[in-house]
């Protein structure tokens, strides 16, 4: 075995260090402080794409509130497709969770008497999204982080890129990484693995996720053997700032913000957004589920209402009428990100929108505890799909699921590992093969003549094209084929840097095969789907098909690398499917 290769071994190791990822930690120390638990994770756990989140998480705790009404909300708002006994367990436990946070520090906003503020939030009947002011992930994060600190058994492998599942047939054993400080690379066993690597968003050309949301995790279960599930669904976001798809929050609508196009116009008012006509001060429209939100800005730039800008068209959300009162105590940071990317002011002027993708209800397939069909590997946050979000996320149940279900895939780790027999030889041989890939066929490799940086563009255009908010087949169809065209010229990029330390240019082939794996699984998904729900709108399948389609796909590689999909069914509880409505 290579020199360069460091060997450690862990009873848990989590791939992550998001909400998810320390969530998950925390509670596998409480569970069994005996038990050796690591996180390794790309950047600092401190720089998680959690840190980004600003509008709040959801969790019953209002007078007027209740928690069927919670899992009804997001039942609904799934089209579906969610698998109920997994809402049920997520509504129940979402408040202790969030409860959980308060004692732990987190600076929860509060009412004038004291109490735990809420607002309302896109797709919710009630007023249940917990916040702080407009920095509720910077906040949450800070916290989990924190309270890991206090546990010495909980150890960290900061910027560290894993590049491979240490797995034989049926049992994963650990990860192969590389650090990007010092360039060498390392081979970590653990009785179990959770992945909480986050989302996808950069598969795209306009997304409000980070740089690091590659799909990493999500590319590391595929290739492994365990299945990507409800991969079609792709959620756009209807207010990003057009050139870097930076967010802003849809707390500015709960605070009462206007959508309006080129005329001034308020055109949420014009569309079927699930809900009843809107009240006569149309306050609740810009509050639809954000799909159908998206849907609407389309219909907006086909009939001529919207604005042209160097990025694309645009409308605009009015927050002036709200005043720099309230702005600056429950929006701050959406004044200082308007200022700072926008050279604009908020409280006089208009902000500039479109929609840019925002999450995946989409990742790899797990039970209600984060298991995959893999023994000893698990997932959580929005790298997985339990699935509580179906065909569509409700704005706020984000935060909450990466604090239910990291706590569950935490003690489901460490239930596993404490009955975990010893690791196999063949994973020695396994990582000694990872370590020759990345010094010869990566490090090693003279270039081909093929640009990253154009097939990293040329997959986003695709994806765009091919898997905006409304598809086609036969444009999913022109863009698998573009994908495996992709694929094929990776393998003729060479890296130039054959430095250690922070290469740049090896991460960013390791992500781009990530990017390619899942930019084909999912349009290979919607291209199955032929119906419209959610998230997924077909113009040549327009209507919902619950006959055909009440199900869930789960996406499968084969040996040659294609993707091949299956179904299983969607677990339905006590509300059988009926009409998608919102605000009743």
């Amino acid at each position: 075995m290579s020199e360069g290769l460091i060997r450690a071994a862990h009873d848990v190791l989590i791939v992550g260090g998001g909400a998810a990822g320390l969530r998950a930690a925390i509670a596998i120390a409480e569970t069994d402080p005996d038990l050796d638990v690591a996180v390794i994770s790309k950047v600092y756990p401190m720089r998680s794409h959690t840190v980004s989140a600003e509008g709040g998480a959801a969790g019953v705790i209002a007078d007027d509130d209740s928690i069927d009404e919670h899992i009804y909300d997001t039942i609904s708002g799934s089209d579906w497709l969610g698998d109920q006994d997994a809402i049920e367990a997520f509504v129940n436990e979402a408040p202790r969770e969030l409860l959980q946070l308060e004692h732990w520090g987190c600076p929860w906003s509060r009412q004038d008497d004291g109490r735990v503020a809420v607002r309302p939030f896109g797709g919710m009947k009630k007023k249940r999204t917990w916040f702080a002011a407009d920095k509720t992930g910077f906040h949450m994060l800070h916290t989990l982080f924190q309270t890991t600190l206090k546990y010495r058994e909980v150890k960290r492998y900061d910027e560290v890129f894993v590049t491979r599942l240490l797995h034989d047939d049926d049992r994963v054993h650990g990860v192969v990484g590389i650090g990007l400080y010092s360039g060498k690379i390392q081979a970590v066993t653990a009785k179990a693995v959770i992945l909480a690597t986050g989302g996808c968003g950069k598969v795209f050309p306009f997304t409000t996720n980070a740089n690091i949301n590659t799909g990493d995790g999500m590319g590391l279960a595929y290739r492994a053997g365990a299945p990507l599930k409800d991969m079609e669904f792709v959620q756009y976001h209807p207010t990003g700032l057009p050139f870097t798809g930076i967010l802003i929050t849809e707390a500015t609508r709960a605070e009462g913000g206007w959508l309006i196009n080129k005329d001034g116009y308020r055109y949420l008012q014009d569309y079927d957004l699930g809900k009843p006509t809107p009240t006569p001060e149309l306050r609740s429209m810009e509050l639809g589920p954000r799909d159908r939100l998206s849907q609407a800005f389309v219909h907006e730039v086909e009939k001529g209402r919207t604005t042209d800008s160097p990025w694309g068209p645009i409308v605009h959300l009015d927050l002036r009428h709200l005043g720099a009162d309230l702005i600056d105590t429950k929006l701050p940071f959406v004044r200082e990100l308007c200022l700072k990317y926008e050279r604009i002011d908020p409280v006089h002027e208009l902000i500039p929108v479109r929609p840019v993708v925002h999450y995946m209800m989409g990742g790899v397939h797990t039970d209600i505890d984060g298991a995959t069909p893999l023994g000893g590997l698990y997932a959580a946050g929005e790298t997985a799909c339990v699935s509580i979000n179906g065909a569509n996320r409700l704005g706020s149940n984000s935060l909450p699921e990466c604090l239910v279900f990291g706590a569950r895939a935490g003690r489901a780790a460490a239930e596993f590992a404490r009955s975990a027999g010893p690791t196999p030889g063949v994973i020695e041989a396994q990582a000694a093969d990872e370590v020759r890939r990345l010094e010869r066929d990566l490090l090693g490799k003279e270039s081909g003549g093929e640009s990253m940086a154009a097939i990293r563009g040329e997959l986003q255009a695709t994806m765009e094209d091919a898997a905006g908010i409304y598809r086609t087949g036969p444009e999913m169809a022109k863009g698998i084929d573009t994908l495996r065209e992709l694929q094929q010229r990776i393998g003729r990029v060479g890296i130039a840097d054959t430095s250690r330390s922070f290469n740049t240019e090896l991460l960013a082939a390791l992500e781009l095969a990530n990017m390619l794996d899942i930019g084909e699984c999912i349009l290979q998904s919607g291209l199955q789907r032929e119906e419209s729900r959610g998230a997924h709108q077909r113009t040549d399948f327009p209507d919902r098909d619950d006959e055909q389609f009440l199900k869930h796909q789960l996406v499968y590689r084969h040996r040659d690398g294609t993707p091949r999909v299956e179904s299983m069914p969607v677990t339905i509880t006590r509300w059988p499917p009926g009409e998608r409505v919102y605000g009743r």
